[in-house]
């Protein structure tokens, strides 16, 4: 693996974003199955796919990232914040058990690419 602090930041955000729409396009036929998986059927789907749509929307956002990591550099931070802001609350949920352990799993995904983002950000700081 190459030592280079643009091809780390690349590789994060390419499969960061490879990962992301793999796990969230498939959700959106199976709104009810999820519903169910996590605790009832949807009540609000339209919080539900306004969710996925958003999150979905970001993975693009983070391959456009991968593509010149340089040149779109501060997009890194709110991607750093769309990964910190689903999976810390999911965890304080979790500690006051108002969310099953499903949840925590995929939070935790998210929140070790948001310590990914961070290094891929810190790595190619600019020079000076």
């Amino acid at each position: 693996m190459s030592t280079n602090p643009d091809n780390f930041a690349r590789r994060v955000f390419f499969w960061g974003g490879i990962y992301g729409i793999a796990v969230l396009v498939p959700q959106y036929v199976q709104d009810q199955k999820v519903g169910r998986l996590i605790t009832a059927p949807l009540e609000y789907p339209e919080q539900f796919y306004g969710f996925i749509g958003t999150a979905l929307a970001w993975q693009f956002v983070f391959l456009l990232i991968a593509r010149d990591v340089m040149r779109f550099r501060m997009f890194m931070l709110p991607a750093i914040a769309e990964k910190l802001l689903f999976s810390v609350p999911v965890f304080v949920l979790y500690a006051m058990e108002r969310v099953p352990g499903l949840t925590v799993a995929a939070a935790a995904l998210d929140f070790l690419l948001g310590l990914l983002f961070i290094a891929a950000w810190v790595r190619t700081r600019p020079a000076g």
